[in-house]
């Protein structure tokens, strides 16, 4: 345990944490007095939300490639040397659909988006695991990054959907299973945020009855302030599901 850790120190993984979702919750942790580990496939991304937090000593760059196991092991131990624990778990790292219909996709390319938002999903999941049930105190909490698709899915977005809904199933079982543990799991759903990902609602996306529309969409920060809600809850509380969206986009009802 390093010099400035200490019994009240909240220290935090965030991975996707160089754009996005990752970099607003990041930040929020980071503005909250959180220790953060950013993990992210792009160092120089890294590093700039280190920067632009301002944080110093309470913030550490950790280049992680969610879909190797022994990057995420690394991940963690790097974490776990630099700040002493793991409390929370922001499993956020993911990728969107392939482009063109999926019948023309190659089986690589299915593979790749399974790698990243389901695999990757899991091993941050089983690390943050062995971590926080070995620690003193015991326990910590993980908020996995699902998506509304996992509940009303796009077209042409069966690769994500499929994803999305395993990440359901990842974040029931690893609530079950991690009360034994002290371990509260649970899962944000974001709903047309303006990221480099949910962006293009505003530019007008394919419904379902093949008509391209423009959609609201909602403030990235806002999605940061609500992980950072569920991260300062007491363990003994837990949100299993929060769906966070504009309130106009067509999600419920028929748009």
């Amino acid at each position: 345990m390093t010099a400035e850790t200490t019994s009240t120190s909240r220290i935090a993984v965030v991975t996707g944490a160089g754009t996005g979702i990752g970099r607003a919750a990041a930040l929020a942790l980071l503005g909250d007095g959180w220790s953060v580990a950013l993990a992210g496939r792009r160092a120089e991304t890294l590093q700039a939300v280190a920067d632009e937090s301002g944080a110093g000593s309470r913030v550490i760059a950790v280049p992680t490639d969610v879909a190797d196991p022994q990057s995420v092991e690394a991940l963690f131990a790097t974490a776990v040397k630099q700040f002493g624990r793991v409390d929370l778990l922001f499993n956020n790292a993911g990728t969107g659909n392939p482009p063109g219909p999926f019948e023309d996709w190659t089986a690589q390319q299915w593979k790749g988006v399974v790698d990243i938002n389901l695999n990757g999903m899991f091993y941050c999941i089983q690390q943050a695991f062995r971590t926080m049930k070995a620690q003193s105190p015991r326990g910590g909490r993980i908020i996995n990054n699902g998506s509304i698709s996992a509940t009303t899915p796009r077209p042409n977005s069966i690769a994500y959907t499929a994803t999305k809904h395993a990440v359901q199933g990842l974040t029931k079982t690893a609530s079950l299973d991690g009360r034994k543990y002290d371990i509260a799991v649970g899962q944000v759903d974001v709903g047309n945020a303006m990221t480099a990902m949910g962006g293009r609602m505003a530019n007008g996306v394919p419904q379902a009855n093949g008509e391209i529309a423009v959609e609201p969409v909602i403030d990235v920060d806002i999605v940061g302030r609500s992980v950072l809600y569920m991260a300062n809850l007491p363990l003994e509380a837990n949100v299993l599901f929060h769906t966070i969206m504009a309130t106009k986009m067509p999600f419920v009802g028929r748009g």
